[in-house]
């Protein structure tokens, strides 16, 4: 469980956290040191105030002056011992100043919340002071913020690494699947054409006349699993079709491999063509692979009902079953790679289906409703 856990993703995941969590933690001291020695300057620039207005000799005047105009950085604001402003203020924006006149009341309200003032005692009877409210720095600021903009850097990293990862995953994916229809067409083709040619010698046999229309037929399904799989291994040419006789002609070449008790039913809604661009042996390779997984779910008895719709934008295809349906958990997982119920299943039906009509014909299928034991429906969208 350990080893399955301790892996290189993790390590660098670990070791990621850490540094951000290290560099938050120093960020967050150093803020802390700045905010001290920030204190200590205001502190220093009101005692050389007290030093200017009280001091008798130049010198002392004058070193009070140089210390008061060394900062140029902590912005302040000067009040009375009532907090009323003295309209005496260090490191603000004149600017916003002058633009609203609500600026430094606000400045100072937003000063107070920040840290404590520093007062200036200048009379004891009548009591008389004044207050030094101060804020952040600039460099406080940026050292304060910089573990925010790091993070959205580090962030915005990671997504692009991931959608770099993602898209070359799906690149090689895609490849993968090329390389094999194309590889399976190929493989196919050499015995098929044996085959046709065997079919032809056993035509001058007498005695082989109800054999070879059967073995013709079948010669005749693996050209067109031929062709499908050489057609998913490039891009499809689309021809313009009617729809509702595709899947008409798929409802009756699997009604024919299905038990009595099965009904099947097509509702076009009085339409009698509804045309759209489609790959027909792809496409029909989609419907064939819907009706079959209906009557797999139904078991041999129960209905299969086929709806086609047409819309101003699109053509909606549902098909339903009275079936044994799919779990929640399991919805989900229906259309990735190796994902089957059946005993036999390779789980690459509903993979391929996907691909099809996504890829090549720009659509949309998805689960439109499943109950356990009750039946399920998927839809096929395909766009105008």
């Amino acid at each position: 469980m350990i080893q399955q856990w301790l892996n290189w993703r993790t390590i660098l995941g670990l070791v990621a956290v850490f540094i951000i969590s290290g560099t938050i933690l120093y960020s967050q001291f150093l803020a802390k040191k700045i905010a001290i020695q920030e204190r200590k300057n205001v502190e220093i620039l009101v005692e050389a105030q007290h030093t200017i207005l009280n001091a008798s000799d130049t010198a002392s005047i004058n070193l009070a002056t140089k210390i008061a105009s060394e900062n140029k950085s902590i912005p302040i604001i000067e009040t009375n011992e009532k907090d009323s402003l003295t309209y005496n203020y260090l490191n603000l924006d004149t600017i916003a100043i002058k633009q609203d006149k609500n600026y430094l009341a606000t400045t100072l309200e937003t000063f107070k919340a920040y840290a404590p003032p520093v007062i200036l005692v200048i009379k004891e009877k009548p009591y008389t002071a004044n207050k030094y409210y101060y804020g952040e720095s600039q460099l406080l600021k940026e050292v304060k913020y910089y573990p925010i903009v790091q993070l959205v850097i580090v962030a915005l990293f990671i997504i692009i690494l991931v959608m770099a990862q993602r898209a070359n995953f799906k690149s090689t994916q895609n490849q993968i699947w090329a390389g094999l229809a194309k590889e399976t067409a190929h493989q196919l083709g050499t015995p098929v054409s044996s085959l046709q040619g065997w079919i032809e010698m056993m035509r001058d046999i007498e005695g082989n006349e109800k054999i070879v229309p059967e073995i013709e037929k079948d010669v005749q399904r693996l050209l067109l699993i031929t062709d499908r799989f050489g057609k998913i291994g490039s891009i499809p040419n689309l021809e313009e079709k009617n729809i509702i006789e595709q899947v008409q002609n798929m409802i009756d070449y699997i009604k024919k491999r299905a038990s009595g008790k099965v009904i099947f039913e097509l509702e076009a809604f009085d339409e009698t063509n509804i045309p759209s661009l489609i790959c027909p042996p792809l496409f029909d390779w989609v419907i064939e692979n819907l009706l079959k997984n209906a009557l797999d779910a139904i078991e041999g008895k129960g209905k299969i009902a086929v709806s086609i719709k047409d819309t101003a934008s699109q053509i909606i295809i549902d098909v339903s079953d009275t079936g044994k349906g799919i779990t929640k958990a399991n919805i989900a997982k229906v259309f990735k790679p190796g994902f089957s119920t059946k005993k036999r299943g390779w789980g690459l039906g509903l993979t391929l289906t996907k691909r099809i009509i996504e890829q090549y014909h720009k659509g949309q299928i998805f689960v439109l409703h499943s109950e356990v034991n009750k039946g399920t429906t998927f839809r096929v969208i395909l766009n105008k």
